[in-house]
């Protein structure tokens, strides 16, 4: 799973290269809204060729292209200029439902073979709540496309959309409309299956501002948060990662289920009763460490 997305504009080489010595899991190269209009073929440019040249790989972060949102008419551009250099995703903004998924998937696919890539080989990030349209088809993202992988939502565009004056109130908190959007996000991702990512938080001189909302995400039930300055990674990914005692007792918890077997109902550790939700829950821990079934330590 990702910790950390740092969004960098799509035309600024200089940001780019800075950006991939921030610790960030995953890099966000913009097209959309950090890019002028009279600069977006500059900017695609400029991401394919640090797509082709950046190192890949354990230890370097993944490489993810937001593109222009498909009532634009620059998606086609921005696709034909990125898929061939390899993304490991797409994000995809003010997706509105999983017939546009589908939509974006089939536009990639064509892509992909034509550049000789197998199908499938680029994912896809979806921003569902930017629009009012995107939130009540919230549902509507399940099995739509295998590409899949991950479901994020924003507060800037939404409030735009809706006609909001702010997203959050005068103590600093997000608003009821906004808070609904989080709370369909996580809903949303887990009925996809996918990973549940939180939103930039803004004020990137607030590092405790930035850590409340961190530790916030991640007891709800979000694997990670974007980030738009490098200076919030470490921040980001220090309160998505698993507390050591955490990952402990989740890999007892996998190592009791793995020995009693596939049928295991109820079982007890340390005077506890755990069952099938304490299984998955120990999963989600050991995948957010960074153990897959593979490669667990012994109990």
């Amino acid at each position: 799973m990702m910790r950390s997305l740092l969004f960098v504009p799509g035309d600024s080489e200089r940001k780019q290269q800075k950006a991939a010595d921030s610790g960030a899991d995953g890099l966000i190269l913009d097209l959309e809204d950090s890019v002028s209009t009279a600069r977006k073929q500059e900017a695609r440019e400029q991401v394919s060729r640090y797509l082709r040249s950046a190192q890949r790989g354990a230890g370097h972060p993944v490489l993810v292209v937001r593109v222009n949102a498909l009532d634009t008419g620059l998606t086609d551009d921005d696709l034909d200029a990125v898929i061939a250099a390899r993304p490991d995703a797409i994000l995809f903004p003010k997706a509105a439902n999983g017939a546009a998924l589908q939509d974006l998937g089939a536009r990639i696919a064509v892509r992909e073979a034509l550049a000789g890539l197998p199908e499938g080989s680029v994912r896809i990030h979806a921003l569902m709540t930017e629009t009012a349209h995107g939130a009540l088809h919230a549902a509507s993202f399940a099995a739509k496309t295998a590409r899949l992988t991950a479901l994020t939502w924003g507060a800037e565009d939404l409030a735009a959309d809706i006609g909001a004056s702010a997203n959050r109130d005068e103590d600093g908190r997000y608003t009821d409309v906004f808070r609904m959007v989080r709370a369909l996000t996580i809903l949303a991702a887990a009925n996809a299956a996918v990973d549940a990512i939180d939103t930039v938080f803004t004020d990137f001189q607030d590092p405790e501002g930035l850590e409340r909302e961190c530790r916030a995400a991640a007891r709800d039930g979000f694997s990670g948060k974007m980030a738009i300055h490098p200076g919030q990674v470490e921040i980001i990914n220090r309160a998505f990662t698993p507390h050591p005692d955490d990952v402990a007792r989740a890999v007892r918890i996998l190592a009791l289920f793995a020995a009693a077997g596939p049928d295991a109902g109820v079982l007890s550790l340390d005077g506890r009763m755990l069952d099938r939700p304490h299984l998955r829950q120990a999963e989600r821990i050991a995948r957010r460490a960074g153990l897959e079934p593979s490669n667990l330590p012994p109990a």
